[in-house]
């Protein structure tokens, strides 16, 4: 889970820089059906995992008291929380919401989840789902059992599968570089035995998943409806909107060391609507012009990535440095003449996001205040079309 938390945390608190760990985006989005058009609702889905009323907090534990503050901060902002019953038929053009929502979500299956946090749900009246592998399901002292798990369900959560044995991403990487037939085995065993033990346990049906440690690859999407799920969850964090792959849902994993997650998760911007072809929550001011411009959707898979310093003029050449998610520091070139500093793809990007940051230093040494780093979506259906 470690890897699924610096994911969150890298995305949210440093510079978007993609890690090596990041899996690739799929070569086409054909297992996710046509979206209906949007209404401008925009989900935060909480990820929680461990609570506890006086241990220490860490990345995975919460105190019980923030718990409850952070659910009456939700009131406070207006925010609506939904179910997963609502947030599949909103996705689905059976539902509209309220423009700004909450879903909760907990992962794992930890006894304290029906000790501490079940109460202060009930309380508040709010819906939630858990996300349960298998074999911690009546694991010992510290596990839910399968009499709590029903008696959650029967007062409003909803159960998805986190896989059989819950394997971490450097578990599910060895062993698809070492046999593909066999690693798609280990998919069907993690994915298709969960959910049919929690259907059959538990009585109803399971659509959801959450994957083990947020690592996906694109051989996991065929798997995956083979076995019947239609929504699969992320720790990867954004706002959620109608039109988002059903396969590569965005969650914002609530980590008891780093309040600013939790605040940025319920940060629902008053501002318009941004124009056609901008991302929600990705539009940035930058400081300097950048392509492509920050929250944009291109449709070109080599894209030319471009600072414009022309306004700033204290800038030493050889401190630029020009980092893209999934190259690393990339060797780009800064145009004394045009001040403009660039470097072209130079192989497709297969991820949904691409991130860069730039650093640079002035005459005397001097980094600025603030980086500058940016975000852009690929339009992966439009990058795969034919050219004429």
């Amino acid at each position: 889970m470690r890897i699924a938390l610096t994911l969150a945390l890298a995305a949210l608190l440093a510079a978007p820089v993609s890690s090596q760990d990041t899996p690739p985006a799929p070569a086409d989005d054909a297992g996710d059906a046509p979206a209906p058009e949007s209404t401008g609702t925009r989900v935060a889905i909480l990820g929680y995992h461990q609570f506890s009323q006086s241990e220490p907090e860490t990345e995975m534990l919460i105190r019980t008291s923030k718990f409850r503050r952070q659910l009456e901060v939700i009131g406070e902002l207006g925010l609506t929380v939904i179910s997963m019953d609502q947030f599949i038929r909103w996705k689905t053009g059976d539902l509209d919401l309220p423009q700004n929502c909450v879903m909760i979500t907990i992962d794992d299956g930890w006894k304290a989840v029906y000790t501490d946090a079940f109460p202060i749900l009930r309380e508040f009246g709010h819906p939630f789902t858990l996300f349960l592998y298998k074999k911690y399901i009546e694991g010992g002292n510290k596990a839910l059992t399968n009499d709590m798990i029903r008696e959650m369900i029967k007062n409003g959560a909803t159960i998805g599968s986190h896989s059989v044995s819950h394997p971490y991403p450097a578990e599910i990487k060895e062993l698809r570089g070492k046999d593909l037939k066999g690693f798609q085995q280990f998919l069907r065993t993690e994915m298709g035995e969960s959910k049919r033990f929690l259907e059959m346990t538990f009585g109803c049906r399971v659509p959801i998943y959450a994957y083990p440690g947020g690592f996906f690859t694109d051989d996991m999407f065929p798997v995956a409806a083979e076995i019947g799920y239609q929504y699969l969850f992320t720790v990867q964090p954004a706002k959620v909107s109608r039109s988002d792959p059903d396969r590569m849902l965005p969650r914002y994993m609530i980590l008891g060391t780093h309040d600013r997650i939790f605040e940025l998760a319920t940060d629902f911007s008053t501002a318009p609507a941004p124009p056609a072809g901008v991302i929600a929550g990705l539009t940035r001011e930058t400081g300097q012009p950048v392509l492509p411009a920050a929250g944009s959707i291109v449709n070109d898979r080599l894209p030319l990535i471009e600072v414009d310093f022309s306004a700033t003029p204290d800038i030493d050449p050889a401190s630029l440095d020009m980092k893209v998610g999934g190259f690393g520091t990339v060797p780009a070139r800064f145009d004394e003449s045009t001040r403009r500093l660039s470097w072209k793809i130079n192989r497709p990007l297969r991820q949904r996001f691409c991130h860069v940051a730039v650093a640079w230093k002035d005459s005397k040494g001097k980094a600025p205040e603030k980086p500058l780093q940016w975000s852009f979506q690929i339009d992966r259906n439009a990058a795969y079309l034919p050219k004429n």
